[in-house]
């Protein structure tokens, strides 16, 4: 089989190129799907958790400036150690068993903040939970990608990014209305129906396949694919094939890799994620009065852009949607600074400015007209950043199948 094909040919496909038509696929995408949602409800947990923290009366554990900042951004040393732990389940445990296993440290975690009764507690609870998102954020999208047949692989494929996007929102939303204890609680449901549902469900065939399970392999297409056909298996040596370093000397190799690194680390410097974590932080700093409903409307400008790029990024082309991505995001960020210059020094009842002041009345302080500012410009920054880099980087590693990015990428 040539090199470049490896990719493209599936492990399981129907003689004659019959096209499957079982649903319990869109069931078991929906079940993985919720370690997205998951991840997403942690990345958003920070930002109305940690002003209620803050507020909050002993004996309750209290959080000053830094251990605030620690409390959000501990969240990615988990995710970094997730990553690497992910990588190695993935391939040895399998994929099922992996999105199982990141389900202990979801629960765990959020309980472990619910009873906390100190901040030790709480940034180890932050720091389990970005244990199980690094290890959802990586073994999911391989499981969806693994279970669809190709007709709904983009379709499914896309509902990834869109679920994180929903879990932060949902954060959001739950943090209007509840404490950071009982928020805790709720973060342990989308983790807990997870375990449930997954196991109900099949190991992909392509890892059985790797496994030499071939009888195990037809039994999860059929409940899957609702086929009772006879599967024709290709040759699966080229699967085992692995990356080496000597092989970042061909350009299909270095090329994508340096740009596909490059992207990722600009991506993570502009802030993006400082913006999930502390939204009802900023808002606060930006003196606005209702910080929780300026919050919940960045989270669902980030929710209806992610779900219109994954609709048009076929049409429009992923270099387009990247470079429109980058200059929306430098132009929103200038117009947040200017908010800041322009409100600094104003009175001290400046945070009482109301987020739908119209331009045109007359403010009561020098925050409260150029509310719509502060959240208009935030609401673009995000939406600049819905998704665009992730979908160029997900072409980029299609130019050559050794791509080291490619368990990274691979939506």
């Amino acid at each position: 089989m040539p090199e470049d094909q490896v990719e493209t040919q599936p492990l399981l496909r129907p003689p004659g190129g019959s096209v499957p038509r079982g649903r319990r696929v869109f069931l078991a995408a929906f079940a993985a799907a919720l370690g997205p949602l998951s991840f997403g409800f942690a990345l958003g947990y920070s930002s109305p958790a940690i002003p209620s923290l803050q507020r909050a009366a002993p004996p309750a554990p209290q959080l000053d400036d830094e251990a605030a900042s620690w409390f959000g951004a501990i969240v990615t040393l988990g995710a970094a150690a997730g990553g690497v732990l992910g990588g190695w389940l993935v391939d040895r445990a399998g994929r099922k068993l992996s999105l199982l296993f990141c389900t202990v440290p979801f629960v765990t975690g959020f309980a472990v903040i619910t009873a906390a009764q100190d901040v030790w507690m709480l940034l180890g609870g932050r720091l389990l939970t970005g244990l199980a998102c690094g290890i959802a954020s990586l073994v999911a999208p391989v499981y969806i990608s693994e279970i669809a047949y190709p007709e709904v692989r983009g379709l499914l494929g896309s509902c990834v990014q869109l679920m994180v996007v929903t879990g932060i929102l949902l954060a959001y939303l739950a943090g209007w209305v509840l404490d950071w204890r009982w928020l805790a609680v709720l973060g342990c449901v989308p983790p807990s129906f997870m375990l449930l549902l997954m196991c109900c469900m099949p190991e992909t065939p392509r890892f059985l396949l790797t496994q030499h399970q071939r009888q195990e392999a037809a039994a999860a297409a059929r409940f899957l694919w609702g086929s009772e056909q006879g599967w024709q298996e290709p040759p699966v040596g080229a699967e085992h094939q692995g990356f080496r370093l000597a092989q970042l000397r061909r350009p299909g190799v270095y090329k994508p890799f340096v740009i596909g690194v490059s992207l990722m680390v600009f991506q993570q410097l502009s802030g993006i994620n400082a913006v999930m974590f502390y939204a009802k932080t900023i808002f606060e700093e930006a003196k606005l009065r209702d910080s929780s409903l300026a919050s919940v409307v960045v989270g669902v400008i980030q929710v209806l852009f992610t779900a219109m790029a994954a609709g048009i990024m076929d049409r429009a082309g992923r270099r387009l949607l990247l470079a429109l991505s980058g200059v929306v995001m430098v132009l929103s960020s200038c117009a947040f600074g200017a908010y800041f210059k322009l409100t600094q020094g104003g009175p001290s009842n400046a945070s009482h400015a109301v987020l739908l002041a119209p331009v045109s009345m007359e403010p009561a302080d020098a925050g409260a007209g150029l509310a719509w500012l502060a959240v208009g410009s935030m609401c673009l920054f995000i939406a600049g950043g819905a998704r665009a880099p992730r979908c160029f980087l997900a072409r980029l590693r299609l130019l050559h199948p050794q791509c080291p990015l490619h368990f990274v990428l691979c939506p």
